[in-house]
């Protein structure tokens, strides 16, 4: 096992310096657990970027995130850019796209410290754990681009080797689960999703021992708050994916304890992002939520580092936390970001008992 890793920090905007930095103190706090290295180099991504490099992410950035290990991502976006030419999402888009990160990995689980926290009943949220592959590069966000005063559009555009990449993750996935794979489409409109569907069953094929079925996205959305535990691995295209894991962030009560991994071809360096945004109303008032983006570290770790020994701790140290009640405002607790922070740090660090 390697002992030593290189990593990108890209904070980005709002409240994404103070996760991305609580973040950093859990993985250090690991990495002196665990005796090994990571050296970091930290960028601008997002409005930030744009107000001190006049793009959302310079050529230098990319070079940097495409030399690195790894890449862990806060947040982008801000409101001062509603109305620009140019936002910071598009320097989002642009970092996937020059990594290939094709597959969008993210996981929603109940976790049993915050069950009461949802809006969802009970008896409908305990024992969920969903795996949402989202197709990351390709669809109407990356399609071209039309828009005037009178007419808009964005072009939607899938290829067949694309939805085979992403299928075989989420098939691979599904093997190491409950082998079961949902794929979420519009077959009955699109034509996208038709061929969509086409490729998939044509992939589950070579994955016998992995049960397949096909829900319309619509009814999938439905089926998510109704009955989420008949789902184990939902694959979906990439604007289907982004609304229907920000849905899902409902079942363990709130955006901010979700991770998530963007992974493309075996050997390059991964993205590993909270799925919550930036917001720039609470920054700096400590009351961010880190979890996500310390569950995403703790993915950096299993799917890109090659430490699942290190993500196992991180995940156990976040667990303590939660049952200890390390709980922020959204969560309906009182814990600032720091105090939560330095929680999941003290058990790392340990590796063994509680608070």
């Amino acid at each position: 096992m390697r002992d030593a890793f290189d990593v990108l920090l890209l904070p980005g905007d709002g409240i994404g310096p103070e996760v991305v930095g609580a973040a950093r103190e859990v993985v250090e706090a690991a990495a002196d657990h665990f005796g090994i290295g990571v050296r970091y180099e930290e960028r601008r991504i997002g409005g930030t970027a744009i107000r001190e490099d006049g793009e959302p992410v310079s050529r230098e950035t990319l070079e940097a995130a495409s030399a690195s290990d790894s890449v862990l991502l806060g947040a982008v976006g801000h409101p001062d850019f509603d109305d620009a030419p140019v936002r910071p999402e598009a320097g989002l888009l642009r970092l996937r796209k020059h990594l290939g990160v094709f597959a969008n990995l993210r996981p929603v689980a109940a976790i049993p410290a915050l069950i009461d926290s949802s809006p969802l009943k009970r008896d409908v949220v305990d024992g969920v754990d969903v795996l949402i592959v989202r197709e990351l590069t390709g669809g109407a966000y990356f399609g071209e681009k039309e828009e005037s005063e009178t007419k808009a559009s964005d072009l939607s555009v899938y290829t067949r080797q694309e939805i085979e990449r992403v299928a075989r993750v989420a098939f691979e996935a599904a093997k190491r689960r409950r082998r079961r794979v949902t794929s979420v489409d519009k077959a009955n409109v699109m034509a996208t999703s038709r061929l969509w569907r086409r490729v998939v069953s044509e992939v589950a094929e070579d994955y016998p021992e992995v049960e397949l079925d096909h829900v319309l996205v619509d009814a999938a959305a439905m089926l998510l708050v109704q009955a989420p535990r008949r789902f184990d691995v939902m694959l979906t295209e990439n604007l289907f994916g982004d609304i229907l894991s920000d849905e899902a962030a409902m079942l363990p009560g709130s955006m901010g304890m979700l991770p998530s991994a963007s992974l493309g071809k075996p050997g390059s360096p991964g993205l590993f992002e909270p799925v919550h945004g930036s917001a720039p109303d609470i920054a700096g008032d400590g009351k961010a939520n880190p979890y996500a983006t310390i569950l995403s570290a703790a993915m950096m770790f299993r799917h890109s580092l090659g430490r699942p020994d290190v993500a196992e701790a991180i995940e156990q140290g976040v667990s303590v936390a939660l049952e200890a009640h390390f709980s922020t405002p959204d969560l309906g607790g009182n814990k600032t970001t720091e105090e939560v922070t330095k929680a999941v740090s003290k058990w790392v660090a340990a590796g063994e008992g509680v608070m």
